[in-house]
C-alpha cells in the first residue's frame, strides 16, 4: 500500500486483518470498565465487605490493564499487532516515557461522555416537544411526553456517543504517536509540536 496515504492504509487494516483484534479488545475493555465502575461505587459506599471487594477488583484490574487497555487500538490499527501484544507494547512505551499520570488522567473521555448526555437531553427535549405539539404519539397509551423524551434521549445519546468516540480515538492516537515519535513530530510539524509541548508542560511539568 502506498505510504502517501497512511490514513487509508490504517483504515483498511482496521476493517480487515486487524478487525478481529479490535472486536476482541472492545469486549474485554467494556468488561474491565464495568468492573472498575462497580469497584468505585463499592469504595464510595465505605462498607467493610464492599470495600474489601472493591480493593480486590481494582488490584486485579491493575494487573491486567497492562494487556487490556484502550491505547492498544492505536498499535493494532497502525502496526497490525495482536490486541494483547499491542497492549503490552503501548504500556511499555508509556512507562518508559514516565507518562502513567497522563494516561491515568482521563478527562477527555469524561468530557465527551458529558457532551453525549447533553445531546441526549436536547434530543429528548425535542421528542417531548413533538409529543406535546404534534399528533405523532397519539396512538401511544400512557405518559407520551415521558416516553418520547426517553426515546429521543436514547437516540441522541447513542448517535452522539458514536460521533464522540471518533474524537476520543483521534485524541488517543495523537497521544500514543506523540509519545512514540516526538522528534519526528517536531521535525514535520514544529508549530503544532511546540503548542502541544507547552500545553502539556503546564499540565504535567517535567513529563514532556
Amino acid at each position: 500500500m502506498s505510504p502517501a496515504h497512511p490514513g487509508f492504509y490504517v483504515a483498511l487494516s482496521s476493517l480487515t486483518t486487524s478487525f478481529g483484534s479490535i472486536c476482541f479488545g472492545s469486549l474485554i475493555v467494556a468488561i474491565i470498565q464495568a468492573l472498575r465502575q462497580l469497584a468505585n461505587q463499592m469504595r464510595q459506599q465505605d462498607d467493610g465487605i464492599l470495600l474489601c471487594l472493591a480493593e480486590c477488583i481494582l488490584s486485579c484490574l491493575e494487573s491486567i490493564v497492562e494487556y487490556f487497555n484502550k491505547w492498544a487500538y492505536v498499535y493494532v490499527g497502525i502496526y497490525g499487532y495482536s490486541y494483547l501484544e499491542a497492549g503490552k507494547n503501548v504500556m511499555t512505551l508509556f512507562k518508559n516515557r514516565g507518562w502513567e499520570a497522563i494516561i491515568a488522567d482521563d478527562l477527555v473521555s469524561r468530557t465527551l461522555f458529558l457532551l453525549s448526555l447533553v445531546v441526549g437531553g436536547v434530543a429528548g427535549g425535542v421528542g417531548a416537544a413533538a409529543a406535546n405539539f404534534t399528533d405523532w404519539f397519539d396512538g401511544i397509551e400512557g405518559n407520551t411526553s415521558a416516553i418520547s423524551f426517553f426515546i429521543g434521549f436514547l437516540i441522541g445519546l447513542v448517535l452522539a456517543s458514536i460521533l464522540m468516540s471518533v474524537i476520543g480515538s483521534g485524541v488517543n492516537t495523537v497521544i500514543v504517536l506523540f509519545a512514540e515519535a516526538p522528534a519526528e513530530f517536531q521535525a514535520n510539524y514544529p508549530e503544532l509540536s511546540n503548542k502541544m509541548r507547552e500545553a502539556w508542560q503546564d499540565a504535567y511539568p517535567g513529563l514532556v
